[in-house]
């Protein structure tokens, strides 16, 4: 017979049956300011604001690990530019891995691909996609006397997989897969509506983690995982909002993350505490508590893209430039405003000369402001590392 901690049920209550108020006023509030982000955008600027929010993610993923990778470090990896030192390089290899996995699942999203983001053809997907081009020295878990190589995809099976999670002891490496396809079931969204589908997302993000279903990455596929799931819910606004932001900043402390998914490991406190084996009050409180995390998020990136708001940052930026003319914000706010333009559009767009036009418009692909899929094709915005500061104020913490 199987004990009650091994089996399947002790991750119940998986789900929210009925939401309360403050979790009910939260959701309507996120749907509906996920709905405004990003809508006054042209299509080919939101989808380029969306790589930045990618690195952004990335960004505060790998800090919620402990991994200080700046913007720039992940934008040399994404161009195969890499540190020579081995842990630098390491961790550049990992954000390059989880910028383009993001970007795989935000593509699979724009062409209603998506899957069920809890299955477990999925996790064992994000975990294979974020570790198969690992060098070897990334896969290797040591200590507590134990010393094997992770393979990529693969869930916990083996005893030299068990492990303690600070306080926590996930279900043992023979029970994992029990463990994994109760999960698949409880948070399959075909069969939630909207509203089910938003609780889901906060409470399958600390069930996964609960579950501890790989022998390591298991924070960055929960995250990622809810990235898809915030998709899935119809509040994923094109990708240009990150879950791990919020997460790694909390709500008014950075120690709520670590302090909120514990708060969830609570057993069932006495007969007034749900019917399953971990406490109902404690998840209502870490699930309200993520999808204020999400509002937050959400609602301090509408105002980063909010149009008018752009068009200013973007004229201060080139106010503020030893190298680029004042014509050049006239060259951005077109690409802003119409998504992109032909480079023959330069003179029309300043009013000079098509000689020093070009050269304006030179001038500002050479400072990656602006560029093109093609050498000649038409160009659009670009958000490199080193205009953030300026473009976008407090997205990333101040140096």
């Amino acid at each position: 017979m199987i004990s009650a901690i091994e089996s399947p049920s002790r991750i119940e209550p998986a789900l929210i049956e009925e939401p309360t108020a403050a979790i009910a006023d939260v959701i309507a509030d996120l749907s509906a300011a996920s709905a405004v982000l990003g809508r006054s955008l042209h299509p080919r600027t939101a989808a380029n604001l969306s790589g930045l929010v990618r690195i952004m993610n990335t960004y505060y993923s790998n800090l919620i690990e402990g991994h200080d990778t700046r913007p720039r470090d992940i934008e040399r990896a994404l161009a195969g530019s890499f540190d020579h030192d081995e842990g630098s390089r390491n961790l550049q290899i990992e954000a390059a891995a989880h910028v383009r996995l993001q970007s795989s699942i935000d593509g699979m999203e724009r062409q209603e691909l998506l899957p069920e983001p809890a299955s477990r053809k999925f996790l064992h997907w994000l975990h294979y996609q974020f570790y198969r081009d690992a060098p070897g020295a990334m896969l290797r878990i040591e200590g507590a006397g134990r010393s094997f190589i992770m393979q990529p995809g693969e869930l916990r099976s083996r005893p030299e997989h068990d492990v303690q999670v600070g306080r926590h002891i996930p279900p043992s490496s023979d029970h994992v897969a029990a463990f994994m396809q109760h999960f698949e079931s409880r948070f399959r969204f075909e069969r939630l509506g909207k509203a089910g589908r938003i609780m889901a997302m906060a409470a399958a993000h600390h069930r996964l983690n609960y579950i501890h279903p790989f022998p390591d990455g298991n924070g960055r596929v929960s995250r990622l995982m809810s990235h898809a799931m915030a998709h899935s819910a119809g509040i994923g606004a094109h990708g240009l909002w990150s879950v791990s932001r919020g997460l790694a900043r909390g709500l008014e402390s950075r120690t709520e993350y670590k302090m909120m998914m514990s708060h969830a490991d609570m057993p069932r406190q006495g007969d007034r505490d749900g019917r399953g084996n971990l406490s109902e009050r404690a998840l209502i409180e870490f699930v309200l508590w993520f999808l204020r995390i999400c509002l937050d998020q959400v609602t301090f990136m509408t105002g980063l893209f909010e149009l008018d708001a752009l068009a200013r940052r973007l004229r201060s930026y080139v106010e503020r430039s030893d190298k680029l003319r004042p014509e050049a914000a006239s060259l951005l706010e077109e690409a802003l405003f119409r998504g992109e333009f032909e480079r023959g559009e330069a003179a029309r767009i300043t009013g000079l000369p098509e000689r020093t036009a070009r050269r304006i418009l030179n001038d500002v692909v050479s400072e990656g402001l602006l560029a093109s899929d093609t050498p000649k094709g038409p160009v659009s915005l670009r958000f490199p590392a080193d205009t953030l500061e300026t473009l976008f104020p407090r997205l990333y913490p101040q140096a």
